[in-house]
């Protein structure tokens, strides 16, 4: 197939629900790790496609819901500094903090500039040398690279107004904090497609030898997803435990190696806080030494917020798959995309977003049947 639409097809996504249906004798856990795959999922009910006890788990595969609140508190106080222009994504500007948001530092007086890469704002530095140009650079290792890459050129130019305050995630040690978790009830995982462009899979290999359990890099239409659960289940169905890729038209087995040598160079891996999570080992990317210059919290530390509790929204048992938003008691009540109590709502692909946009009244009434039956 070569055009969206064809991944799209309605005749072709019952054929695989149907195969999927032949093949499951028993119940099943698969958790996608992508919050593009979330959105797909629930905009065009390919979870509803499963037969009964097939049960999909939404992971914490959005950057913006995964960044924690003390990153974006930090955020904020650097933003508010009279010397500092800060720069950042568009889909980060309403996140909350335990302190408020960034577009709440704007309409306090924050030199706050949207832009749709960090080579924009290295843009920004350079044309304005008397402003300190700080990028929130968040995201998995789809958006590493294009970090890694700004800081590249600005060591060639020689600018020295830019930096970044760091927040970028792995995926790996994501989902193995969750197999290592015990309350987990994941049996398989869809692995990001776009995350496997960058890094490949054969990193997964381990994970789904170690923990005996299969993983499937998927793409984002709704027969890819179909796809990817059919082999998922026929690997359970059958007690494999392999990583498979149903997004070859893309992902290549060893990623991209001029992405990953550019991440290599300027950063370091080490642990990080994410939202919901906690601290995981070894999860994060931080500024190598040689580029410290670049790093925000280097120039700027004092503005550092520690991480802390982010009031009632339950993202950490949504992000682990535990709960439904209709199990919140403030979904689409106190927390509206209008007025998010949480990064899941903020974000386009958080869970509680696509819930929202697609699912809000029976959601409602879910949770007060839930509620009644408690």
């Amino acid at each position: 197939m070569k055009h969206v639409d064809e991944w799209r097809s309605e005749s072709l996504a019952r054929r695989y629900a149907d195969a999927i249906a032949r093949i499951t004798t028993r119940p099943w856990s698969i958790m996608e790790i992508c919050g593009g795959q979330t959105h797909s999922i629930v905009r065009y009910g390919i979870d509803r496609m499963l037969p009964d006890g097939v049960t999909l788990l939404h992971g914490p595969g959005c950057p913006v819901c995964v960044t924690p609140a003390s990153v974006i508190d930090t955020a904020i106080a650097m933003a508010s500094r009279p010397d500092i222009t800060f720069c950042s994504f568009g889909d980060m500007v309403r996140v909350p903090g335990n302190g408020g948001s960034l577009l709440g530092a704007s309409a306090h007086g924050a030199d706050l500039r949207i832009v749709y890469s960090p080579l924009d704002a290295l843009a920004i530095a350079r044309k304005e040398p008397g402003r300190n140009v700080v990028f929130l650079a968040i995201g998995f290792e789809t958006t590493a690279p294009a970090t890694a890459m700004a800081v590249l050129q600005a060591e060639r130019e020689g600018i020295a107004n830019f930096f970044l305050l760091v927040s970028h995630v792995l995926v790996p040690p994501a989902i193995e904090a969750i197999l290592s978790d015990p309350e987990s009830s994941v049996q398989g995982f869809l692995a990001a497609g776009h995350v496997c462009t960058i890094t490949g899979y054969a990193g997964y290999e381990a994970i789904a030898w170690r923990h005996h359990v299969p993983i499937v890099v998927t793409g984002f239409e709704p027969v890819d997803l179909l796809q990817g659960v059919y082999l998922c289940i026929r690997q359970l169905e059958s007690g494999s435990a392999a990583v498979e890729n149903q997004y070859s038209r893309i992902v290549p087995r060893e990623g991209n190696h001029a992405a990953l040598e550019a991440v290599a160079k300027v950063f370091i891996v080490q642990s990080q806080h994410w939202r919901g999570m906690g601290e995981i080992a070894a999860s994060g990317l931080g500024l190598a030494p040689a580029y410290a210059q670049y790093d925000a919290l280097v120039r700027f530390g004092d503005g550092a917020v520690p991480p802390g509790h982010a009031g009632v929204c339950i993202s950490a048992e949504l992000l682990r798959g535990r709960k439904r938003p209709a199990q919140c008691p403030a979904f689409g009540t106190r927390c509206t995309p209008d007025h998010p109590l949480g990064a899941t709502m903020v974000s386009s692909e958080g869970v509680c977003a696509a819930y929202y946009r697609y699912r809000r009244t029976e959601q409602r009434l879910a949770g007060d049947t839930a509620g009644a039956a408690a």
